[in-house]
Formats: structure tokens, sequence, C-alpha cells
């Protein structure tokens, strides 16, 4: 019997991962965020669906989210430039502070008016929605033209918001649970989990990109491994002292991504794979806990869609408004990072913990929370982009590199491929190849050109927009690299 089950276990598991992908392509059809079909999924295969998947254990939807959640983290870290987010580190952070903050305040007072709860459930409800949700707003955003300010700032938003959201919802969970809280505590774990969070994700981002570079593995494959072990290692020793997990795997994969790397490309491509496995894994998972029979009746339609049009409409503009006062934002970037607040399933996660603690009206809780989440996925993951474009606020086409190349024994060769994209103002846009005093040990392989490629030779003039594969022994490849970021003035 125990063999039947491992085997139904290993086949619900490819179906589930087969329909995941496959959703992905008609969410992009559709319009619609992946993760909403990816619920659906789940909702169609569980008991009240097609009664396929027996599915209620709220414990391991906990665990599965949060290592989820490490890896998406992690994924978007990585992908994430600081040149990009330095300049919106400000608006960013008090987003995911203060905003945080603002929406569980507003949406507290509605769900305390809407479901006659006490304040203590209410400002619960307010904990547990009040963060915007770094798998979908790295889903959604990927691929869209948007401004990169507003991009990065809700990127940035949404991989640090999390421990705010977190913090809040088990504050609010240890004071209806423990007799004699201590306020002044509460306020002290905070301090030391941003703090100790923001540092430790520092030391182990320097730590785990020394060691890549300088650890030479047997099997290119044994990399991308290293690095996401080093997520998974971040996210635990950090948690285990008390500290934020999740804001450490953010800040350690910054530093990560930003900096020179071995394998740079089957690091980042692994992990982009493996975020999407665990997101859809995630967002089914979640779909299989819930119970359509219980959201779908008239007493949660209108209560959760009323409270969702008040997170949406008003909790999340007036967030928005006051904590971005004198940041540099005009009124219409303000209302388009109110309508970009996406939820997702950090929300549905932080929903689980009421159940796992037994708390009254846990499964009021859930199902409230799911069904916002559903609503804002639907009403707002598939507007954004026509949001953007009807304030006028999208930027210039993204263009990803087309190709990668990469020494299959670049371990042993001592030597590295560095791809650069070339910009306007770069030293050596416009330079034939013969006067471009390149650092010794380094040659061009190939050149992309609008999907093209043009076989380098010293007469090829190089223009902004192209992509070059350079070869370069690890002993120079700093020096390449200063030389290639020198840029001029336009």
């Amino acid at each position: 019997m125990e063999h039947i089950n491992i085997e139904y276990f290993i086949f619900f598991t490819a179906v589930l991962l087969i329909l995941g992908v496959l959703t992905t392509k008609f969410s992009t059809r559709l319009g619609v965020p992946a993760l909403v079909l990816f619920l659906m999924v789940g909702m169609i295969m569980g008991s009240d669906g097609l009664g396929l998947i027996h599915f209620d254990n709220p414990e391991l939807t906990q665990l599965i989210g949060i290592f989820a959640l490490v890896v998406i983290l992690f994924e978007g870290g990585l992908q994430t430039k600081w040149s990009s987010v330095k300049s919106v580190t400000v608006p960013s952070l008090s987003l995911a502070t203060i905003g945080v903050l603002l929406t569980t305040i507003v949406v507290a007072v509605a769900a305390k008016l809407i479901f006659d709860v006490t304040w203590l459930e209410g400002f619960l409800f307010g904990a547990i929605v009040g963060s915007t949700d770094a798998a979908a707003i790295f889903a959604v955003l990927k691929g869209q033209n948007i401004r990169d300010r507003l991009s990065s700032t809700l990127e940035a938003e949404s991989g640090t918001n999390d421990p705010m959201a977190v913090f809040l919802t088990l504050s609010i969970i240890e004071l209806m649970t423990v007799d004699n809280p201590s306020y002044l505590l509460l306020i002290g774990s905070f301090i030391w989990q941003m703090g100790a969070g923001l540092l430790l994700g520092l030391l182990f981002g320097k730590f785990a990109g020394f060691a890549i570079n300088k650890i030479n593995l047997d099997s290119s494959g044994l990399y991308p491994i290293f690095a996401l072990a080093f997520s998974l290692l971040t996210y635990s020793l950090t948690d285990i002292i008390g500290a934020s997990g999740l804001l450490a795997v953010y800040i350690a994969a910054l530093v990560i991504g930003n900096g020179d790397l071995t394998y740079r490309h089957s690091i980042f491509r692994f992990n982009e794979g493996f975020a999407w496995m665990m997101q859809i894994l995630m967002f089914i998972i979640l779909g299989l806990l819930v119970f359509p029979s219980q959201i779908l009746n008239t007493y949660i339609i209108f209560k959760g869609l009323l409270l969702a049009i008040i997170l949406i409409f008003i909790a999340r503009p007036v967030a928005v408004f006051l904590s971005t006062i004198k940041l540099g934002f005009t009124n219409k970037e303000k209302v388009f990072l109110s309508w970009a607040g996406l939820k997702g399933a950090v929300p549905i996660v932080l929903a689980t913990f009421p159940m796992t603690m037994g708390l009254e009206n846990s499964q009021l809780f859930f199902n409230v929370v799911f069904f916002v989440v559903l609503t804002s996925a639907l009403i707002q993951g598939s507007t954004i982009s026509l949001i953007a474009s009807k304030l006028g606020l999208n930027g210039p086409k993204k263009v990803e590199a087309p190709h990668s190349l990469e020494l299959v024994s670049i371990g042993k060769a001592n030597a590295e491929i560095v791809e650069f994209e070339v910009s306007e103002t770069s030293i050596i846009t416009n330079k034939l190849l013969k006067d471009i005093k390149f650092p010794k040990e380094v040659l061009i392989n190939a050149i992309i050109r609008d999907g093209d490629l043009v076989t380098p030779y010293g007469e090829t003039k190089i223009q902004a927009g192209d992509f070059l594969y350079i070869l370069v022994s690890k002993r120079r490849e700093k020096e390449l690299t200063s030389f290639l970021n020198k840029s001029i003035d336009i």
C-alpha cells in the first residue's frame, strides 16, 4: 500500500507541475497573473473540486510556504540591480515599514466594523494583508516596461516588507494569547529583527560570494546548488537567533547578485527555474488548503469584497501617500504605487499562523484573507500594465540578453566568460575593436546585436545595445570589469 501511495504522490506532483507550467502560458494570453491560475488549479484538484487530492494540513502548508518564500526572495534579490535600488532605498523602506503599519491600521478598523470582531482580531486581519507580496510583484513586473524608479521601488518594498508583516502578525498573536505581554519587549524585538537581519544578510552575502568564487568545484552544476544552500543557511541561522530570516535572505541575495560571481548564468538560471517551481507548488498547495464551499458563500463574498475594496482603494493609497511625503514622487506615481500593492502568497501563509495556534475565528481569517488575495490579484494584477500606460508611466522597453555562454569546465580552466551590455555612455561605444585598449588576456568571443550573431574582428564597430561575450582569465576579471564600467559624459 505504501508503494502505491508513493507512486500516486509522485504522479500528482508531476501533474501539478505540468498544469502549473501550462497555466503560465494561459495567464499571459488572458492577462491574468499566474498565481491566480495556480490557486485555481489547487482548488479544482482539491476536496471541494474534483476530489483528486484531499489536503487539510496548515502546518505543512506553512512549512512549504516559508521554504518557497525563501527561494523566491533569494531569486528576486539575485536579479535586482543595486544601481537601480540604491536610489529608492528610502521610499522603499518607508513603504515597507510605515506603509505596512498604516495599511494595518486602516484595515483593522474596517475589519472590526465589517466582521464585528475584537480590536486585536481586527489588527490581526490588517497585519496579515498589510504587505505587498514579493512572489506576485516579481512575477507581474517581469518584462513590463514600467519606469525603472517605480518598478525598483515596488521590488525593493516587496522584498523588505515581509519581515514587518511577519513581526506584526506574530506580535498581535502574542498579545492575544499571552496574559501579560510586554510592549517594550515587542519594540525591542522589532529593532533586533530588522537590525540583525540586515547585518547578517550583508555578512552571509559577502561570505557566500567569496566561497562561490574561491572554492573550485569539480562540476559546474554544483555552483547553483551551493548558492541556494547559502540562502537556506542564511534564513535558518538568522531565524534561530530571533532575527528576520526573510530580510537576511533578500539582502544576502542582493550582495551576491551584484558582486563578481563565477558561473553567474548557471546560478541565475537555476534559481529562476527553482523559484518558478516553488511558486507553482506553493500556490497550488495554498489552493488545495482552501475549500471553495467555505469562501464562495454570500457572507464571505460580500464582506470579503468590501474589505478588499477598502484595502485597495483606501488603505493602500493612504499608506503610500503618507509614507512617501517629500520623497520625490508625483501624484501619478503615487497612484500607480497604490494600485500596484499586490497581495499574494505571504498573506495566505500568514493566515495559517492563527490556524496552527488554534485561535478562535482562525478559519474565518483564512477564508477572508484568501478571498482578499484572490480579488487583489485579479483586479490589480491584471491591470498594472494598463494603469501604468494610462498614467503615462511606461519607460523604455526592457531588453534582456538573448543568449548566454559559459565554459563547461570553467573552474579548471581558470577563466571566465563575461557578458557585458554596451550602453550609450560606455567608453567603448562607437569604437572599432582594434582601437579599444582591453586589458591583457582578454578575447572577444562573440557579439549579439539585435538578436543576431556578429563575428568580431578588428574593424567591427561596437554599438550601444550590443551584448559582448568576453573570455578573460580570472586574474584579469576585475581589471576588465573596471575597464568596461568606465563611462563617458554625453
